[in-house]
């Protein structure tokens, strides 16, 4: 048999068939890849399948993906019918759950801490759960969350700045002020991605901005980049219950990597914040770093509990999906190529930081934080 030959079967063999389904969670217009990302994969001899309309939301039309190579489908049912892995941004919702085939990769935002149900559900489907949010560098840094962290830290000023006008029900305050009046404040909770990209936009506004957190690095890092009208305090309850009293906008970005983030605000705390202050909990993929925080859509963004406005929408980014997307799929696409040109065992096995992505495998809960937000035993082996 001539050599060429055997080598055309062993390149078709490793061909992995790519799916993109369009989002189904609520207002979220994002798309798992953009049509560079098709192109790419396309010319690493892979088959990309596309849902019909996918990338509407994000800019992106069928005639896009097609001219990048992409096959488009009609349905979501067909694209993970056909589909070795899945490429998405937020985790399935309730109606997906079934779509998802045993042995399946799926790629995307997963957050399982949070939600019980979707955890038990992917266990079920026994397919290989790869999360964006836990792929971990050697430094810690968590490269897949980085980038709608960024997203996120920036919009929960935009938002928190339309909340706070009266209309909306918060305080009546502009936040950078005017000549004569000064401006407003902003409590920041975290000093990681989320928290310091949320004081750049208020500092940028004018705002007061204090930031708080229990990593002294982190704190010096902000105190040596950003103005003097932004100040670091180290986070403890006793200055949390001080500083809520006198800002009008707090923004919640706390992270612990794959767990439910703990509850440093809790619902007694807010008597003490002045009627019309409004909270932006971006951890609230997480389960939230506000006790009385709940998830909520673009549709329905907000609620008030004792006068407080909350804003507690799980998917933040897709309000501006044409940036979030393509802000994605520049960090996503080379673990994409990976996991599609090795298959994601041996992907897996060969970077570390792609081996931290996997929290459900075949049924397998590996993630010790999901198990140990619902309190579960680690399965034998």
């Amino acid at each position: 048999m001539p050599e060429s030959w055997f080598f055309r079967i062993v390149i078709k063999q490793e061909i992995m068939k790519v799916g993109i389904p369009k989002e189904m969670k609520n207002n979220e217009s994002r798309v798992g890849m953009t049509p560079a990302g098709v192109f790419e994969l396309v010319k690493n001899n892979h088959t990309v399948y596309v849902q019909s309309g996918a990338g509407n939301g994000s800019g992106f039309l069928n005639i896009d993906y097609q001219q990048a190579g992409a096959i488009v489908l009609d349905t979501i049912g067909q694209v993970y019918a056909m589909s070795d892995m899945i490429v998405k941004v937020k985790e399935p919702v309730k109606e997906e759950y079934a779509y998802v085939q045993r042995g399946q990769i799926v790629f995307t935002y997963f957050h399982f801490a949070s939600s019980e149900v979707l955890t038990e559900a992917m266990i079920d489907r026994k397919g290989v759960c790869i999360a964006y949010e836990t792929v971990e560098d050697e430094d810690g840094s968590l490269p897949l969350l980085t980038p709608m962290s960024e997203v996120a830290g920036r919009m929960a000023i935009q938002q928190g700045a339309k909340y706070l006008e009266k209309p909306e029900k918060g305080r009546g305050v502009l936040l950078g002020g005017v000549p004569g009046v000064a401006p407003g404040r902003v409590l920041v909770l975290g000093a990681g991605v989320v928290g310091i990209q949320a004081a750049k936009m208020a500092a940028g506004l004018g705002a007061h901005v204090t930031i708080l957190d229990i990593n002294m690095k982190r704190l010096r890092y902000v105190n040596d980049v950003m103005p003097s009208h932004v100040v670091t305090e180290f986070s403890n309850e006793f200055n949390i219950r001080k500083h809520i009293k006198d800002h009008d906008l707090i923004v919640g970005g706390i992270l612990l990597k794959g767990a439910k983030a703990p509850k440093i605000i809790t619902r007694d705390m807010l008597k003490d914040m002045r009627p019309g202050t409004v909270i932006v909990d971006v951890a609230v993929d997480q389960g939230g770093c506000v006790e009385t925080t709940r998830p909520t859509t673009h549709e329905n963004p907000v609620y008030i509990i004792d006068d407080v406005v909350h804003y507690c929408v799980t998917n933040m980014p897709g309000a501006v999906p044409h940036t979030s997307t393509m802000a994605l799929t520049n960090v996503t696409l080379p673990y994409v190529v990976k996991l599609a040109n090795m298959g994601w065992e041996q992907a897996c096995q060969k970077d570390a930081s792609l081996q931290k992505g996997l929290n459900i495998v075949k049924g397998k809960v590996i993630c010790k934080e999901i198990l140990e937000a619902f309190k579960w035993q680690a399965l034998d082996d």
